[in-house]
């Protein structure tokens, strides 16, 4: 049992070990429930005391789930809190030298001695150390920056590369990562996504590197290694419907999830070595509209899902069948779409 798991059966929520947050358009801007895959949604914790200043486009726990942080459209873009049993703590000051513009994708390494968040402006990507104490002084930006706005950000799990979904070709960039921030970019994969970079994340093993992007295919996976993209795999015989916005692996490796802007919204497939699965059965009570986020549950027995409609936050059950019975809505409901979703 996680620390964070701990702390909320301690705190009385007793079923409920664990967490989903949401980064939604409209104050508060971010917004965290009690959640159980044999439960579901539970009580909404208390907003924090000190609220992000616009709207909250991305939201990430820190691994040991001490802290959580989240990604905005207003000055200072990116807004970090301590978190506890009780829900969300102290805002931790903000960062000495402050993203210039929106903050879309935010992301801690593994470690949780680093938290990077994607933004607006160049260099479209910036970087922080991170600590008990909160943001250290940002690490100098890359070399070469991503081409374009920044969406996404993410580290792979082994702590050595740093990845953006971006604007602008190549839609991708990745570097080398270290305690002194970002390394020489890697070369661009040989086959490039066909647009705009949304999201990207890591397989557990830091092995593969999928980007969800607008227009077909919605989502491009490669190989990954020490020497950076490999050859693209094969798309997945029955492509999501529309632009991907989200893309995510289940923390066993065995599934990659993707968001996207057309009907069914989300789609699962199972993920090897040799790349796409045959697809998953879509939620047997569709969603609502077009979707923004997904994630797994770090035992991989419920997926949650973000959507642009009203109610704007969808759970499932997951097991070996796929999708289960859909959840009853969390109560209260994020006040407007939801564009991020984190669960610890």
């Amino acid at each position: 049992m996680s620390a964070n798991q701990q702390m909320l059966l301690s705190a009385g929520a007793e079923g409920y070990n664990l967490v989903v947050a949401t980064a939604h358009i409209s104050s508060p801007y971010v917004g965290a429930y009690a959640f159980s895959p044999s439960l579901g949604f539970g009580t909404k914790f208390a907003n924090p005391g000190t609220l992000p200043t616009g709207n909250g486009q991305s939201v990430a726990f820190s691994p040991n789930g001490s802290q959580i942080a989240v990604a905005h459209g207003s000055s200072p873009y990116i807004t970090a809190y301590s978190w506890s049993s009780s829900g969300f703590g102290s805002k931790f000051t903000d960062p000495s030298t402050l993203p210039d513009n929106n903050g879309y994708g935010v992301a801690f390494n593994s470690t949780g001695t680093a938290i990077a968040v994607a933004r607006r402006n160049s260099p479209y990507v910036t970087a922080y150390p991170w600590s008990g104490s909160g943001f250290g002084t940002a690490f100098t930006a890359p070399a070469t920056t991503p081409t374009g706005f920044g969406f996404g950000v993410a580290f792979s799990p082994n702590g050595s590369a740093i990845a953006v979904a971006h604007d602008g070709s190549p839609y991708i960039t990745a570097y080398p990562w270290s305690g002194s921030g970002f390394g020489t970019k890697y070369t661009d994969p040989s086959t490039l996504p066909p647009d705009t970079g949304n999201a990207v994340a890591f397989n557990p093993s830091s092995t593969a590197l999928a980007v969800a992007h607008n227009n077909i295919p919605a989502v491009t996976a490669y190989p990954w290694s020490g020497s950076g993209f490999g050859t693209k795999y094969t798309n997945p015989s029955t492509l999501p419907g529309g632009s991907g916005r989200d893309v995510t692996f289940s923390s066993d490796g065995s599934l990659i999830a993707v968001a996207h802007s057309n009907p069914p919204y989300v789609t699962v497939y199972p993920w090897s070595g040799s790349g796409f699965g045959t697809k998953y059965s879509d939620p047997g009570i569709g969603l609502s509209g077009g979707s923004y986020s997904v994630r797994f549950s770090p035992d991989v027995d419920a997926i949650v899902v973000g959507t642009d409609n009203y109610p704007y936050l969808f759970g499932y059950p997951w097991s070996g069948s796929g999708f289960g019975t859909q959840y009853a809505y969390p109560s209260p409901l994020p006040p407007n779409r939801v564009w991020g979703v984190a669960i610890k």
